[in-house]
C-alpha cells in the first residue's frame, strides 16, 4: 500500500489507520482556522478539512508528485452553536452543561487527496450522540479528571464521557474523529485497496 499523508496531530485518528494497517506519516498543516461568515455550521468540518489537506500540499517540495493526503476536522453542534475545544475548565463545564440531558449532532468533514490524479474528495459524516441528564456533582467529577483537554465540545465518547452518553445514533468512529465506513469508501473508490 502507498503511504498517505495524514494531516493532522490528533492521536485517534492515528489509531484508526493503524487498525486499518494503512501506513501514514503526520505532517502537521499549518492554517489559519478561520471559517467564512457565511458558511453553514455543517459546512464547517469539510471546509477546514479541506484547508488541511491543501496546507499540507503547499508545504510539499514543488518537484516531487503528490501523495495521498487526508485531512479530517471534527465539530461538535449543540442548539445551532459550534463547540470547540474548551480553552478551560470553566468553559468545559458550560459545554457539558449545554450538553447533558440533550442530543447534539457531532460532524466529521474529510478530504482525502489523490496526488495522481489531482483529485480532492469530501465527505461528512454526521452522528447524533445524546448525553443523559447529568448532576452538578457528575458535571464536576468530569471536569476534574482533565478528560475534557484538547477535545471538541470537551467530550471523548472512548473515555471517561462514555458513563452518561445514553445514545448514540450513527458510528463512534466518526465521534473519535475519523470515519471507517466514510474513508474506506472514499479509499476504494479511487482505487487504493486496504485488502492487500
Amino acid at each position: 500500500m502507498e503511504p498517505i499523508i495524514l494531516a493532522s496531530s490528533s492521536p485517534r485518528r492515528q489509531e484508526i489507520l493503524k487498525l486499518l494497517n494503512i501506513p501514514f506519516r503526520v505532517i502537521i498543516p499549518n492554517f489559519a482556522e478561520e471559517a467564512p461568515s457565511d458558511l453553514a455550521p455543517e459546512a464547517v468540518p469539510e471546509f477546514f478539512a479541506a484547508r488541511k489537506v491543501d496546507a499540507v500540499a503547499r508545504s510539499l517540495p514543488v518537484e516531487n508528485e503528490l501523495p495521498w493526503i487526508l485531512g479530517a476536522d471534527t465539530v461538535i453542534i449543540a442548539k445551532g452553536k459550534i463547540l470547540g475545544k474548551p480553552a478551560d475548565q470553566n468553559e468545559a463545564r458550560q459545554f457539558l452543561q449545554l450538553l447533558q440531558g440533550a442530543t447534539h449532532k457531532v460532524l466529521t468533514g474529510l478530504a482525502l487527496l489523490n496526488g495522481k490524479l489531482m483529485y480532492v474528495d469530501t465527505r461528512t459524516s454526521v452522528t447524533k450522540v445524546t448525553f443523559a441528564p447529568m448532576s452538578q456533582e457528575e458535571i464536576d467529577w468530569y471536569i476534574s479528571t482533565g478528560d475534557w483537554h484538547g477535545v471538541a465540545g470537551g467530550y471523548r465518547i472512548q473515555g471517561l464521557a462514555s458513563c452518561f452518553i445514553k445514545k448514540i445514533e450513527g458510528t463512534n468512529s466518526s465521534v473519535v474523529g475519523l470515519p471507517i465506513f466514510e474513508l474506506y469508501d472514499m479509499l476504494k473508490t479511487q482505487g487504493y485497496s486496504i485488502l492487500d
